[in-house]
């Protein structure tokens, strides 16, 4: 008995690679993402500019900073920082922030 060929649909590479990551990445990584994607929007330009996210373990989000007075000035923030963060995500993905002096992660050189 033959089998019919059937024919072979072209795919896009990175819908292939997006469908395979969903299947192996962790949770926190996708919230990350999510997160990551909003920052700006929540925290506006200036922190933008000087905080970000760097992690996310559990329900805590790393977040470096560049100078220890931004760790000062942000302690003042982050309850409603994590509350616009969990509005606009639409689910509580972070109970708190965490500040600490490192890479950003973007574009400084």
């Amino acid at each position: 008995m033959q089998r019919k060929k059937q024919k072979a649909k072209f795919v896009h590479i990175g819908n292939v690679i997006n469908d395979v990551l969903k299947k192996y990445r962790h949770e926190t990584d996708a919230g990350l993402v999510q997160i990551w994607q909003i920052w700006d929007g929540i925290v506006g330009h200036v922190i933008a500019q000087n905080a970000r996210p760097a992690a996310l373990k559990g329900r805590i989000l790393l977040v470096h900073v560049t100078s220890s007075s931004w760790i000062h000035q942000l302690q003042f923030l982050k309850k409603e920082m994590v509350a616009k963060l969990n509005d606009t995500l639409g689910k509580t993905l972070v109970d708190d922030l965490k500040f600490k002096i490192g890479p950003l992660g973007n574009d400084e050189g």
